[in-house]
C-alpha cells in the first residue's frame, strides 16, 4: 500500500534528521546522523535547503557539494521551464497544468519553500477538477509541517475543509482527518488528536507523512492522555490494529497496558523509555516533557481515586519512587490546583478531597460573574 499512495515530498526523513542532529548529546551519534542527512540531501538534489542549513550553522559547508547541486537544481529546472514553455506554446491547459504542477513538486522536493508556494498556487490556478486541487492543498500543509509554519498548516487545512464541504472522495476525506490530528497533536489539543486518529485507525493510508508504526505510536500516546478507561479499553487496548503493532513496540505497550492495569511502577519505567524515544519522532519531541507531566497528574489522579486518604510511603512504594520525590510531585501538582489533595506530613498521609461536581459549577460562575460585574463597571466609568 506504501507504493501505490503519495511519494513523500518534502522528504521528512530530512525533519527527522535535523531534529536528531539537534538533539543528540554523543558526538558519534551526531556524526552518523549528519552524514546520514547530507546523503540525504544529495539524493534529493536539496540545494536550497542545504544552503539554509548551512547559514544557520546546523550543517558545515562543503563547497564541492554546494555547487554539485547548484548545478544539478539549475539544470532541471531549466528542464522544467522549457516543458512549460512548450505546454504553454504549442499544447493544452492539462499540459500546462502538469507542467506547472511537475516544477512546483520539484521545487518542493529541493527545499525552496517561497518558490514552490508561488508555483503551485500557479498550478491551482489552473486546476479545475476538485480532487486535484484537495492534492495541492495537501502538499501545502505537508511543506508547513517540514518547515514548521503553523499559520501555513492552520489556513491549509480550513481551505481543504472548504474544499471538501464541496464533495471530495472518502480517502482524501480520510487523508484530512490524519492531517487534522497531526496538527492537533503539533499544538497540544491532544484531545482532539485522539478522536482524529482513532477515526482513522483501520483506514490510514497517508504515508506520505510517516510509516503505519509511528501512525500507531502517536494515536496510543494521544489516547492515553485524553480518553476516559472505558474508551481506551475498548478502542486502543482491545482494537486489533494496536494489537499487531505493539509486539514491535516493547515500551509502548507496557506503558499502555500498565497504566490501565494500575502497574504504577512498570508505568513509571515505561514512561520514561517513551521519553528516551521521543528524540526519534520529532513531531511529538518537543512536547514530551508537557507529557509527561500530564501522564504522571493522570496516574497520581488514578490511584488517589480509589482511596479516601494513602499513606505517602506505600504511594512512593507503588510508583517505585523515594517518599521525597512523591512528596515534591504532590505538592507542586497540589499547588498548581490540579490535584484534589492534602498533605498530612505529621501523619505521613495524603488525604483526597474531591470536589463536588455542583459546588465547583457553582463557584465557577460567582467568579466569573464577579469578573463580568467588575468589567461592566470599569466600562461604565468610560462610557459616562
Amino acid at each position: 500500500m506504501e507504493e501505490e499512495n503519495i511519494k513523500q515530498n518534502p522528504n521528512f526523513e530530512v525533519s527527522h534528521l535535523r531534529h536528531l542532529i539537534l538533539t543528540e548529546e554523543k558526538d558519534d551519534e551526531k556524526l552518523k546522523y549528519t552524514q546520514r542527512l547530507l546523503q540525504v540531501i544529495r539524493d534529493e538534489e536539496m540545494g536550497p535547503y542545504y544552503d539554509y542549513l548551512v547559514a544557520n550553522n546546523q550543517l558545515p559547508l562543503d563547497a564541492a557539494l554546494q555547487q554539485e547541486l547548484h548545478e544539478k537544481n539549475t539544470s532541471k529546472l531549466q528542464q522544467l521551464e522549457d516543458k512549460l514553455k512548450d505546454a504553454e506554446e504549442n499544447l493544452g491547459e492539462n499540459e500546462i497544468r502538469e507542467a506547472n504542477l511537475a516544477k512546483a513538486e520539484y521545487l518542493s522536493q529541493i527545499g525552496n519553500k517561497e518558490k514552490s508556494i508561488l508555483a503551485f498556487r500557479q498550478t491551482a490556478d489552473k486546476t479545475v477538477a476538485l480532487g486535484q486541487r484537495l492534492d495541492i492543498v495537501f502538499h501545502l500543509i505537508r511543506i508547513g509541517f517540514f518547515w514548521s509554519d503553523y499559520d501555513m498548516i492552520s489556513r491549509n487545512i480550513e481551505k481543504a475543509r472548504s474544499l471538501l464541504e464541496e464533495g471530495g472522495d472518502w480517502d482524501r476525506r480520510n487523508r484530512l482527518k490524519v492531517y487534522e490530528g497531526v496538527w492537533n497533536m503539533v499544538v497540544r489539543r491532544f484531545d482532539k488528536a485522539a478522536t482524529l486518529f482513532l477515526e482513522t485507525l483501520s483506514t490510514f493510508t497517508s504515508y506520505e507523512l510517516f510509516t503505519y508504526q509511528t501512525f500507531i505510536y502517536y494515536t496510543v500516546l494521544m489516547c492515553v492522555v485524553s480518553v476516559d478507561r472505558n474508551t481506551l479499553r475498548k478502542k486502543v487496548i482491545n482494537a486489533p490494529e494496536i494489537l499487531a503493532v505493539l509486539p514491535d513496540q516493547k515500551s509502548l505497550g507496557n506503558f499502555l497496558n500498565s497504566l490501565y492495569e494500575c502497574n504504577y511502577s512498570l508505568f513509571f519505567r515505561s514512561l520514561g523509555e517513551i521519553l528516551e524515544n521521543s528524540k526519534h519522532y520529532w513531531l511529538f519531541d518537543g512536547h514530551s516533557r508537557y507529557f509527561a507531566r500530564e501522564m504522571r497528574i493522570l496516574a497520581y489522579s488514578q490511584l488517589l481515586e480509589s482511596y479516601r486518604s494513602v499513606q505517602i510511603e506505600s504511594m512512593a512504594q507503588a510508583f517505585g519512587v523515594s517518599v521525597e520525590f512523591i512528596d515534591r510531585e504532590l505538592s507542586r501538582f497540589i499547588a498548581a490546583g490540579r490535584l484534589h489533595c492534602k498533605i498530612d506530613k505529621v501523619s505521613g498521609i495524603v488525604e483526597t478531597n474531591r470536589p463536588d461536581a455542583k459546588n465547583a459549577q457553582y463557584q465557577s460562575t460567582i467568579k466569573q460573574g464577579d469578573q463580568l460585574l467588575n468589567r461592566v463597571q470599569k466600562l461604565a466609568r468610560l462610557v459616562y
